[in-house]
């Protein structure tokens, strides 16, 4: 890799890491760790603070992902460097920098890098979340789902090592989830909407 790409993933991770859902708490008053699942991300800070600010949170972690991979892009760095770009973004907002290493569980930093990524196969992540959410209100399960119908979709219409790529972003995704998976088979999970 060229220092730019070197440069270009870095810059990739520590924006990824900007944790908007803490600081979007933060300016109302809320440490969005102590409150409902302790987790910075979109979906808490709707439950905690309503659907305005979960709202504006989830675009900007979905922006964090697809900036990361069209920086890459406009600096001319090739796919293999924008899929990495990608990738760090959402390392980045997993494990921020700013919150000791914790952070959300990547799932609309994860769909807007495949998105950029691999279109169709963003477009097999928006399809299957929403319409797993809108069917039985688990953010959860519909972000579990998206994730490995992403994954199937870029191993049919994309290079095998993209395939590769997102299925690493699947996995990451699915284990940052582990706890979701326990409660959804114990009955305990919080539906959308429900407060934290």
């Amino acid at each position: 890799m060229t220092l730019s790409a070197v440069l270009t993933v870095l810059c990739s991770y520590l924006f990824g890491a900007i944790p908007a859902a803490a600081w979007v708490a933060r300016m109302r008053g809320v440490d969005i760790r102590t409150v409902g699942s302790g987790n910075s991300g979109a979906t808490n800070v709707q439950r905690a603070l309503g659907n305005g600010p979960g709202v504006a949170v989830a675009l900007f972690d979905i922006l964090k992902g697809v900036l990361a991979v069209l920086a890459a892009y406009q600096l001319g760095l090739g796919l293999p460097i924008m899929a990495a770009c990608g990738v760090a973004a959402v390392i980045g907002h997993n494990f921020s920098p700013f919150l000791r290493f914790r952070g959300g569980k990547g799932v609309a930093t994860t769909f807007g890098a495949v998105a950029a990524l691999l279109p169709v196969a963003g477009l097999a992540f928006f399809v299957i979340f929403m319409t797993t959410v809108w069917l039985t209100r688990f953010v959860s399960a519909g972000s579990i789902l998206a994730s490995v119908a992403a994954a199937f979709t870029a191993f049919l219409v994309g290079p095998e090592w993209l395939g590769l790529v997102v299925t690493a972003l699947a996995a990451l995704l699915i284990w940052q989830h582990r706890d979701n998976v326990g409660r959804l088979t114990a009955g305990t999970e919080r539906r959308f909407g429900q407060k934290a």
